[in-house]
């Protein structure tokens, strides 16, 4: 386990080793003595505290990460500035309950088989048991609290189980009365657009309040070492929000697409978002609501900005920020007309980039780390920092060493998944994709950032895919009983979306 002064210890480890010389003693008492002040060091008088702070549905449309040449996220980039952003983090699954099951557990969505909005992991028999990451720091010590959407839904919100303290829940409202967009599925969060209401209405407003009151009680307290989870559930649609946050994008930039875009990829990629409520991008200008989502979802990118800015002044004003470890992430992207779509539920860079920082003792200051890196490292990552030894297999990797100095050199890249035999390969340069009848798809990142060409079939690029393909998760489990919502399966030789069968003659939705 790696040992970091996290807390400044008044013990000199150098003065130590010179006390023992001349002295007549067995170099084992040394040793142990020089060992000991090594644990001072790193633990100082208490353990940090974690915050840890959860978006939803949040793409790289960050400031610090350059997704929106126009979005504006000042509090997000000053938690940047003062912490290590990785820039080419990616989730494990490009869905909400997949996604948060994975980082929660440790484990990957290849090896739970959680690969729709349903089930919650503890009713999938073989991982009933499984010590998620507040229970591991619940059992260190921590006192463990949640707010907002941590976990899918209501899962996971159980008091005296799964945490110490639960908050109020995550909430789009409130809702106008009726629809503001008339879009193909009538799915009452599938909206966006201007909305006269008050800001303190809001969930994600709620959400904070509670937070910024528990940093007030912990401040004063200073008690047992804190696990706080708040999580925001903006820009996850329906995207509404007041006038004073579309007056900051009074005239938006659309994103960039190739109108041909998907000509060179798998037709087994549609599969994977067959039919969805989220509309393509055909409805969009059809309708002339391109322009209006992009807005609606850039002002609630800021809304949602403002209020990770509240809770990080409230650990700040009391006192905490010094000695409190924070992390800051998203589980999963959004297309907003990107490869012809919007939603997410794919494995290129719009559904599967996210942002990911952290900052606080012992972590470098205002730097960026562009190695491959995956939301499945948090867990063991935090165990890390905290000194904490896992109690189970973790299938990620710490980033404590990048977190120290990010260049250090990471090997391993990022991994998604979208049910099963569909996975994205992510390294420094390359994103690899493999669907799960074996079409396959190759871009060059560095110098085709939209990944608009696929290289995959190009024979002086072989090599790359055999690296990346020998990369695959070794376990690749079917979707668990009681699976349901965005589910692909392949049974008996038939393509099966969400319980229907897709032919080869079925022409692809256009909506």
């Amino acid at each position: 386990m790696m040992s970091s002064c996290w807390v400044q210890s008044s013990v000199d480890r150098g003065a130590a080793r010179q006390f023992f010389k001349g002295v007549e003693m067995k170099r084992w008492v040394a040793k142990l003595l020089v060992i000991s002040v090594s644990i001072l060091c790193s633990w100082g008088t208490s353990a940090p505290n974690v915050l840890f702070i959860a978006i939803d549905d949040l793409n790289d449309w960050v400031g610090a990460l350059g997704g929106h040449p126009q979005a504006l996220t000042p509090n997000i980039d000053r938690l940047a500035s003062r912490g290590v952003s990785f820039v080419n983090a990616h989730c494990q699954a490009p869905l909400c309950n997949s996604s948060r099951t994975s980082l929660m557990t440790g484990l990957r969505p290849s090896t739970t088989g959680v690969h729709g909005l349903g089930p919650w992991i503890r009713k999938v028999e073989s991982f009933a048991d499984v010590v998620t990451l507040p229970q591991a720091l619940s059992k260190a010590g921590y006192t463990t609290l949640m707010g907002g959407k941590i976990y899918h839904g209501g899962y996971g919100r159980q008091a005296d189980v799964e945490w110490d303290v639960v908050g109020p829940g995550a909430s789009g409202r409130p809702f106008p009365e009726e629809k503001l967009v008339e879009t193909p599925s009538q799915n009452r969060l599938v909206d966006w657009g201007e909305f006269d209401h008050e800001d303190q209405e809001k969930g994600d407003w709620i959400v904070a309040d509670w937070a910024v009151e528990q940093l007030n009680q912990l401040g004063e307290q200073k008690g047992d070492p804190f696990f706080l989870a708040t999580g925001f559930f903006l820009p996850h649609v329906p995207c509404y929000a007041t006038s004073k946050w579309f007056d900051l994008y009074p005239s938006v930039s659309l994103p960039e697409i190739r109108r041909l875009d998907r000509d060179d990829t798998p037709r087994f990629s549609w599969y994977l978002h067959w039919q969805l409520p989220e509309p393509r991008l055909r409805f969009l200008e059809e309708n002339d609501e391109w322009s209006n989502l992009v807005r609606s979802y850039l002002a609630c990118v800021s809304v949602v900005d403002s209020q990770v800015g509240r809770v990080l002044d409230a650990l700040e004003l009391n006192g905490l920020s010094e000695d409190t470890v924070v992390v800051l992430w998203s589980d999963h992207g959004f297309h907003l007309g990107e490869k012809l779509i919007t939603g997410k539920n794919t494995l290129w860079s719009e559904s599967t980039r996210v942002p990911l920082v952290f900052a606080g003792p012992g972590v470098a200051i205002g730097e960026s780390a562009d190695c491959a890196a995956e939301l499945l490292d948090i867990y063991p990552t935090l165990l890390d920092m905290l000194d904490l030894e896992p109690t189970q297999r973790l299938e990620g990797i710490s980033l404590a060493p990048q977190l120290r100095d990010p260049s250090v050199t990471r090997v391993r890249p990022a991994i998604t998944t979208h049910n099963k035999g569909n996975h994205s390969v992510v390294s420094k340069r390359w994103r690899y994709i493999v669907y799960a009848d074996g079409s396959e798809e190759l871009y060059d990142r560095w110098n085709d950032p939209n990944e608009w060409e696929n290289l995959a079939e190009q024979p002086e690029h072989s090599s790359v895919v055999d690296w990346h393909k020998a990369q695959l998760p070794k376990v690749d489990v079917p979707a668990a009983p009681g699976s349901h919502s965005r589910i692909l399966e392949q049974i008996n030789g038939e393509i099966v979306w969400e319980g229907r069968v897709i032919s080869d003659s079925d022409p692809i939705p256009e909506n």
